[in-house]
C-alpha cells in the first residue's frame, strides 16, 4: 500500500490528496468543494471495500474514515490499513460515542471528530495531521535509556530497533522525554504534544500510554502519578 502522497516544505502551497471512505453521498458533495478551496484534493469511496480498494492503488495524504458502515465497517478498515499504511487516519464517529473513538485510537487512528462537524475544523485537523506526518528537517535527537528519538525523521527506536507508533504515540513520547523526571498532567501532556486542539477523555490519553509501555517496554519508565498524571521516571 503507498504511503503518504507529497513530501512537503509547505503544507498550503500545494495540492494535497485526501480520502473520504464515508457511504454518505451528500457529505462527501458537501466537503469537496470546500477542501479543493482550502488545497485538498477529495476522492471518495462508499465503503470499506472501495476505500481498501483505492489506498492499494493510490498514495493519499490523509484519510476520513467513516466508522458507521455497511459491510466492512471503519475500525476494521483501519485494522487492514494499519496492516500495511502509516498514512494519517481521522476516524468520523458518531456524536458521544466514546467507545468507538477509544477502540480507533488504540488500533492506530490518529485524531478523531464526533458528527456532525464543521468543515473548518476538519480542515484544521487535516492540515495538522499532514504537518506532523512529514518529517521536518530537523537533526534532535532525544533519548533515555535504551530509547530514542529522531525529530527530524519521526521515529522512535529501542535498543537500535525501529518502533512502529502511531502520530499520537510518537507525539506523547516526545512530550514524556523533554519533560523527563517530571510529572505531566494528562492535558499538559496533550498540550506538550501539541495535541491540544483534539478533545478526549483521561481514558483515551490512558490508553495511549499503555500503548507506548507495550511498544517500548517501558513499563518502568512512563510511571502513572494517581490523580495527576505520567512521569518518565530518570
Amino acid at each position: 500500500m503507498p504511503g503518504v502522497a507529497a513530501d512537503l516544505d509547505n503544507v498550503g502551497s500545494m495540492t494535497l490528496r485526501a480520502l473520504l471512505i464515508d457511504d454518505d453521498e451528500r457529505l462527501f458533495e458537501l466537503l469537496s468543494s470546500y477542501l479543493r478551496d482550502n488545497g485538498f484534493a477529495l476522492d471518495h469511496a462508499v465503503d470499506g471495500g472501495h476505500g481498501l480498494s483505492q489506498l492499494s492503488r493510490t498514495a493519499y495524504d490523509v484519510v476520513l474514515l467513516d466508522v458507521m458502515m455497511p459491510g466492512l465497517n471503519g475500525l476494521e478498515v483501519l485494522q487492514r490499513m494499519r496492516g500495511k499504511s502509516r498514512v494519517p487516519v481521522i476516524m468520523l464517529t458518531a456524536k458521544g460515542d466514546e467507545a468507538d473513538r477509544v477502540v480507533g485510537l488504540e488500533l492506530g487512528a490518529d485524531d478523531y471528530l464526533p458528527k456532525p462537524f464543521g468543515p473548518r475544523e476538519l480542515l484544521a485537523r487535516m492540515r495538522a495531521l499532514v504537518r506532523r506526518a512529514q518529517p521536518s528537517g530537523q537533526s534532535e535527537m532525544l533519548g533515555a535509556g535504551p530509547v530514542s528519538v529522531d525529530l527530524g525523521r519521526r521515529l522512535a527506536s529501542v535498543d537500535g530497533a525501529v518502533v512502529d507508533l502511531t502520530g499520537l504515540e510518537f507525539d506523547l513520547l516526545v512530550a514524556l522525554l523533554r519533560r523527563k523526571g517530571r510529572v505531566i498532567s494528562r492535558d499538559q501532556l496533550l498540550e506538550e504534544a501539541g495535541r491540544d486542539d483534539v478533545v478526549v477523555s483521561e481514558r483515551t490519553v490512558d490508553v495511549h500510554v499503555s500503548h507506548l509501555r507495550k511498544k517500548l517496554g517501558a513499563k518502568h519508565w512512563i510511571k502513572t502519578v494517581r490523580g495527576v498524571g505520567y512521569v518518565w521516571a530518570e
